[in-house]
């Protein structure tokens, strides 16, 4: 079985850290690997899937050298999330193998100021150890997960979504007296309170936008920083991200503005998911599932 060779996996890399990059530097992995593969001619041994993991081989070779790139400090990830260093976007000036090559070196490194000798004479890894390799395989368990998620709050619609954020903020600890029923948008979405009677402040106005491609606008979110009273907040939360001018309008307003994008909703959602009512877990049910730890 031919290898792939270090070039073709540094095209790979470079081509995900470009997409990172004309995305503002993070991504979920599954929208990466999807532009991935619009842009590169793979071949039919790249496509083939791994007979013991049923995993594509050009993905789990992509996660497995994704490795070397975070420990270069290249990259970074979360929960299915790639963020790219400003390190990351310099090393893109690279041939393609030496970016891999570089990669690799600096995560050798890494290992021996760890102290690891196991792996500090390991000059290539097989197919074998590519597949079998604990790290690669629990990314891509996680980037799966995150992708089942994704897709069940795409398939919310408005109010459900709605109502999904609603319930974050009661798992937050707030209060949500008013969530608007279905009719014309009226420009709130949410109230909530950081107690019962709403007499303590900030008291929070909510925008919840709910769609399938177009981002925020800067519009909307100084349409948001209009209605705001002194002693109140605003939260502009958005499935379909925010605009770099949305994101520099949130910043500049004179009343505190929150953007909250759907990565954000959804590690929120894990780490406060304890104090939701059963009621409220519903809406996106979890379940706990154990791993075995990777190395690090």
């Amino acid at each position: 079985m031919r290898p792939i060779s270090h070039e073709r996996i540094g095209e790979y890399l470079q081509t995900a850290f470009k997409i990172l990059d004309e995305n503002g530097g993070q991504f979920p992995v599954r929208d990466i690997f999807s532009e991935m593969a619009q842009r590169l001619d793979f071949t039919d041994h790249e496509r083939q899937r791994y007979e013991k993991t049923g995993y594509v081989r050009w993905q789990s070779v992509t996660h497995f050298y994704s490795i070397d790139c975070a420990k270069a400090g290249w990259l970074r990830k979360q929960q299915g999330v790639w963020y790219l260093t400003d390190d990351g976007r310099e090393a893109l000036k690279m041939p393609a193998k030496q970016f891999i090559e570089t990669a690799i070196a600096r995560f050798r490194e890494w290992r021996r100021r760890n102290k690891d000798i196991k792996t500090e004479e390991k000059v290539d890894v097989s197919e074998e150890e590519i597949q079998e390799d604990r790290t690669a395989s629990y990314e891509q368990a996680v980037a799966t997960a995150r992708e089942e998620i994704e897709g069940h709050i795409k398939r919310l619609d408005p109010y459900a979504f709605q109502d999904f954020v609603a319930a974050l903020l009661r798992g937050m600890g707030y209060y949500t007296p008013f969530v608007a029923p279905k009719g014309p948008d009226k420009g709130v979405d949410i109230i909530a309170y950081k107690d019962p009677l709403g007499a303590e402040t900030p008291r929070v106005k909510v925008q919840v936008k709910h769609r399938s491609n177009d981002k925020v606008s800067r519009k909307e979110v100084a349409e948001l920083h209009g209605i705001l009273k002194k002693d109140e907040m605003g939260i502009i939360v958005s499935s379909s991200g925010f605009t770099p001018d949305a994101i520099l309008e949130v910043r500049n307003a004179s009343t505190h503005i929150e953007s909250i994008d759907r990565n954000q909703l959804i590690d929120l959602w894990g780490e406060y998911y304890e104090r939701l009512s059963e009621e409220d877990k519903q809406i996106l049910p979890l379940k706990r599932i154990w791993f075995l730890a990777p190395e690090q």
